[in-house]
């Protein structure tokens, strides 16, 4: 037996081991909807919510999970707040956003994958961020969210971008593309769309995503449910949480499973991407359900002062942040202190 059937034949074990011991009966007769914005398993740890699916791990918990697909946020909001879905992954901006417009009672629940994958690119010459200065740096525009998220990271090291020149490109792919051909020294992009290059000689990952996120720990995207959820399916939200926390746990501690169970979700992508990229998620899985305070806080406050949020007066995290579901699976399953703050 292959270690892949065998990870598979295990997932497929808990889940009739709990249901036929018991322990995972289902706390609901309906099921329990959860709007994604992919369409389908997608390069980075937000793919735990296809994989708990896929591998049972949400079975295993007694929850019916349907995954509702939709194309972008908007339209994830509008199908939580019409009831087409009991939770939704969204942006943060977002959920803030559409509390500010009436929908006081949303809250975030947890974070399956908290950060964008981001790095910053270089020539192979540019040995250190001090480096860039003088150079040219490609984003997607003035303001934009890579532009913004790079100058935090580049002033954690003591680096102003506004010592580089910045160019505007678009599109995390053109940006590659451009760097691909020397036509600006340096970059963002995902660890996706690095891995899918052609051909990297002459080029390297300056900041790798790991210190990206140290230093601009912007938490990037939240389930959210509604307050009617919150109240009549408190059971089913944790069941949900508690799964993508355990499936988490078990990818961090064997990065191999997640390509394995990426091969079956995604045959049309390489092996060898999909290695590269497990090791690079390896301190990136939301062990502890993605609900640091710091970064909660963070987020807000770097939000606030955006111009999407100007003249708002800020939400007390409370006010978007429910951590009572989160808090009761961690008291269940303890916390891991390698990684994903626990902060609370």
């Amino acid at each position: 037996m292959t270690r892949k059937t065998m990870m598979l034949a295990l997932a497929g074990s808990v889940a009739s081991l709990a249901l036929t011991t018991g322990a995972g009966l289902a706390q609901s007769s309906e099921p329990f909807r959860l709007i994604v914005t992919h369409l389908e398993a997608p390069l980075v740890p937000n793919s735990v919510m296809d994989l708990a699916l896929q591998l049972g791990y949400f079975e295993a918990e007694g929850v019916d999970v349907e995954l509702v697909r939709v194309q972008q946020t908007p339209s994830a909001i509008a199908a939580l707040q019409s009831g087409d879905g009991e939770m939704a992954n969204i942006g943060v901006d977002a959920l803030l956003q559409v509390i500010h417009n009436g929908a006081t009672d949303f809250r975030a629940v947890t974070s399956p994958n908290k950060s964008l994958p981001f790095l910053i690119a270089s020539k192979q010459d540019i040995v250190a961020p001090a480096d860039l200065a003088g150079r040219s740096f490609g984003v997607g525009r003035v303001g934009s969210l890579d532009h913004s998220l790079s100058t935090l990271v580049l002033s954690s090291q003591g680096v102003s971008i506004d010592d580089s020149e910045v160019v505007a490109l678009g599109q995390p792919s053109v940006r590659a593309q451009a760097l691909l051909a020397g036509q600006v020294d340096a970059t963002t992009m995902s660890i996706g769309v690095w891995s899918e290059l052609p051909d990297t000689e002459g080029l390297h990952v300056l900041i790798d995503q790991d210190a990206y996120y140290e230093g601009a720990p912007v938490v990037n995207k939240v389930n959210a449910v509604s307050g009617d959820v919150l109240a009549e399916r408190a059971d089913d939200v944790e069941a949900v949480i508690r799964a993508l926390t355990k499936l988490s746990r078990d990818f961090a501690e064997s990065p191999q499973m997640w390509v394995d169970a990426m091969t079956d979700a995604r045959p049309d992508v390489s092996p060898d991407v999909l290695e590269m990229l497990a090791d690079s998620f390896v301190g990136s899985w939301s062990v502890n359900g993605g609900m640091s305070v710091q970064e909660l806080t963070f987020t807000s406050e770097w939000l606030y002062e955006t111009e999407d949020f100007a003249d708002i007066e800020p939400l007390a995290l409370e006010e978007w942040v429910d951590f009572a579901p989160v808090d009761a699976v961690l008291a269940d399953l303890g916390t891991d202190d390698t990684m994903d703050p626990a902060d609370r």
